[in-house]
């Protein structure tokens, strides 16, 4: 009989933490400082070394919420915290270096304000839920087969619309032209979200290792079908993930899971500075990671909120199901719109800019990043109970969609509100049959 793994106490948490917290604030300031030098021909911000101090000062806010972090126990709402924490670092660091022309004094008040209401429920709050598993043992191995064979179903019925094996530089001649009827393309993202990293993080703690290796090549095959850096990206992420969990303490690890590869970016830029490796090797990865992983939400929340300083709010209109029912001042996607204005791409963005600026604008933005804590704190009711090893691999992609999509996509395209569903239902007991072999004989 196999338990579930509990690393929460692997190392000792009252010192490592602070001090991390504070190696990955200032990691993250470096790399912004060299995202500004690389990403200047955007024309959305300049470098200047003559405000860096400016830059500092406003980030010193945002580095004090840090405190409530340091001593708040892990959760589900600590990975998103943590997070939103570092997207907001980005925001107020980057705001001396912009070229766009809105009055920035209010907007940085409210991301503050709006990331404190955020981490007041997220981290804090507990809901009156009672966990009743409804999911026996066996139950859950079949769950977990019937995960399998889902996606293997949505595989092949996706080959139909497409299916094209090209390098991740040719995607985009592509990609706009896919077109996948609505409900295909809810079960693909709710699997390759939700579905799949939960499976994945089942088959860890019951050491199926040959299941869990299935789980990831499913998350592969996925990408000639959606031409989605995702789908590629997920196996590596997830095995990361499951690195620092299983031989960190839960907090230190999802400090890591941001720190660590900023600090590999920042490193390859000193090895490129000195010609130790390829200037394409440094920029493939920094662009991948340090920019667009990491900078590039914080650049939405300034252009966000350049845009909507100057046009009419959306009122929640963005989304798909209100669109319907009220008169919206904007007949394309917000991402399209923007990309239209800013050469930024399709730009998806976080809910602090979407639900938040897009939506309400900055004045009520706090008021919207509050109701979004209060929605995803019960994640941490529904996770009560759970290790968290398992909480961190089985949500592991939707935290990487955190930072990306608004509050409504996260919870239904990227399967958030199955997965807590999924947390609520599975046994608290340790898992029986921990191996393939005992698996096999359950299903």
């Amino acid at each position: 009989m196999m338990q579930f793994s509990d690393n929460s106490e692997k190392l000792p948490r009252k010192t490592l933490a602070p001090a991390l917290f504070a190696v990955h604030t200032i990691c993250c300031c470096i790399s912004f400082v060299v995202v500004l030098q690389l990403y200047g021909y955007l024309h959305l911000f300049t470098w200047s070394s003559n405000r860096i101090y400016e830059a500092a000062l406003l980030s010193l806010p945002i580095a004090a919420l840090a405190i409530a972090m340091i001593f708040a126990k892990f959760s589900f709402g600590y990975l998103l915290s943590f997070y939103l924490y570092t997207v907001t670092l980005g925001y107020l660091w980057l705001t001396p270096f912009s070229q766009l022309g809105y009055d920035r004094k209010f907007p940085v008040i409210s991301a503050i304000a709006s990331t404190a209401a955020f981490l007041a429920p997220a981290l804090f709050l507990k809901w009156p839920i009672k966990i009743k598993p409804v999911v026996s043992i066996r139950g859950l191995h079949r769950l977990i087969a019937a995960i399998i064979v889902a996606t293997l179903a949505i595989i092949a019925t996706g080959i139909f619309y497409n299916f094209k094996l090209v390098g991740l530089s040719d995607i985009y001649q592509f990609r706009d032209q896919l077109k996948f009827p609505t409900p295909l393309q809810y079960a693909m993202g709710i699997t390759l979200g939700a579905l799949l990293p939960f499976a994945f993080a089942c088959c860890v703690e019951m050491r199926a290792r040959l299941l869990a290796a299935a789980t990831l090549l499913l998350c592969v095959a996925l990408y000639p079908v959606t031409l989605t850096k995702t789908a590629l990206f997920a196996p590596v992420w997830l095995c990361f993930l499951l690195l620092v969990s299983t031989y960190l303490e839960a907090r230190i690890a999802v400090i890591v899971s941001l720190l660590g590869p900023i600090a590999v970016g920042l490193v390859l830029a000193v090895l490129s500075s000195g010609g130790l490796i390829s200037e394409s090797l440094f920029l493939n990865y920094f662009g991948t990671i340090n920019f667009r992983m990491i900078a590039f939400p914080s650049v939405a929340i300034d252009v966000y909120n350049d845009f909507f300083s100057r046009h009419e709010i959306t009122h929640f209109c963005q989304i798909s199901v209100l669109k319907y029912l009220m008169t919206c001042p904007y007949d394309e996607q917000l991402l399209l719109v923007i990309s239209k204005n800013y050469p930024v791409g399709n730009m998806n963005a976080s809910l602090l800019a979407t639900e938040g600026i897009a939506s309400v604008g900055s004045a009520w933005a706090p008021a919207s990043a509050l109701l979004a804590g209060l929605v995803l704190s019960v994640g941490n009711q529904t996770s009560e109970g759970l290790p968290p090893r398992f909480v961190i691999l089985s949500s592991g992609m939707v935290a990487q969609a955190f930072l990306n999509v608004p509050l409504t996509v996260l919870m239904v395209t990227n399967g958030t509100a199955l997965l807590f569903l999924l947390w609520y239902i599975i046994p608290r007991l340790p898992f029986a049959g921990a191996s393939e072999a005992g698996f096999k004989a359950r299903v």
